[in-house]
């Protein structure tokens, strides 16, 4: 096997659990991976859902930090549209100080919830100086090195800790414009899977980034293993996505078809379109899985895959991190 293994959180909540049970779980899902070999394990971040207890990844980040000891821990990732740049450089420098050389910052570009959550989030912003997204990534890109250009207005702005390793930068994205503006920007890159299947954007992404980078990015992907593929059949089967195309071109994937009529409503959109799909799971017996991403690894060249899991089910969900940790050769030693 010549690919690592990560995982990719949310701190869902189960049915009949609450918010501070599903943190817990979290907490004890990083441990058992980092006790099984995995490389990362990343905290993602969403806003206004009321079954996942991830709004804040930072702090669960700093959190899975303190109860673990080898296994490198970071964002997957944080919605930068909604920060200052400056604000997350002196976040992540801080975790970077806390636990030298494990902490990783990984950046995303949706918005991570609904219209209304987003407009509370942005709501102090003024909207004529608010700078696009990739002015926002170079400007972050610069407070963790040695600060902004001298010519610019927030030149001398410097952002502290001094961590003795500064993070580890990855962006996430889907496209091979966000492959490009991660080689440029000198940052690793995850190429979302578990939301864009498309093998023809995945190919074309994994190659722009590898052209521009001389690296190869990580892939992100659903993947959920069990004693059994009748199992993993069973407890995938459900698993859906509704992609929410905007009359103005915008295009969404939401988890339940109401979140997509919600996000529309709330956009105010006049016409859209929702397409009930069923995402790409890697599945089966731990065999099966590691045979699948082997497959993978060998077509793409990738050598680090971001596994996200689909089981809500604690047991469940514990069960199949086992299985795939089984199957993996350790990070670290």
């Amino acid at each position: 096997m010549t690919f690592s293994l990560s995982l990719l959180d949310k701190s869902p909540i189960a049915a009949g659990a609450s918010a501070a049970e599903a943190l817990r779980f979290t907490v004890s899902l990083a441990k058992r991976a980092e006790a099984l070999g995995f490389k990362r394990f990343w905290i993602a971040e969403h806003h206004g859902a009321p079954n996942l207890a991830s709004s804040a990844p930072e702090i669960v980040v700093s959190h899975v930090l303190a109860h673990t000891s080898r296994i490198r821990v970071g964002s997957g990732g944080v919605m930068l549209q909604h920060y200052s740049p400056f604000k997350v450089a002196e976040t992540f420098r801080l975790l970077a100080a806390l636990a030298p050389g494990r902490v990783d910052l990984g950046i995303g570009k949706a918005p991570g919830g609904l219209p209304q959550t987003t407009r509370a989030l942005q709501w102090l912003h003024d909207k004529k100086s608010k700078p696009g997204f990739n002015t926002q990534l170079a400007q972050l890109d610069a407070f963790l090195g040695a600060g902004i250009e001298p010519d610019h207005a927030l030149a001398g702005a410097l952002a502290f800790p001094a961590p003795p390793t500064l993070p580890e930068r990855v962006l996430l994205g889907g496209s091979p414009d966000s492959a490009a503006l991660a080689a440029k920007q000198g940052w690793q890159f995850c190429y979302a899977g578990h939301f864009n299947g498309d093998e023809a954007n995945l190919e074309r992404t994994v190659q722009t980034y590898r052209d521009a980078s001389g690296r190869a990015p990580l892939l992100a992907l659903y993947a959920a293993a069990a004693a059994t593929r009748d199992e993993a059949e069973r407890l995938t089967g459900p698993l859906r996505i509704f992609r929410l195309q905007l009359a103005s071109g915008q295009s969404l994937n939401l988890a339940t078809a109401e979140a997509a009529e919600e996000y529309a409503r709330q956009a105010g959109a006049s016409g859209y379109t929702i397409e009930e799909r069923h995402p790409h799971v890697v599945k089966g017996t731990a065999d099966d899985v590691r045979d699948q991403l082997d497959t993978l690894s060998r077509r793409y060249g990738i050598d680090e895959f971001v596994i996200d899991s689909p089981l809500q089910h604690y047991p469940a969900r514990l069960r199949s991190v086992e299985l795939l940790g089984s199957a993996i050769e350790p990070a670290y030693a």
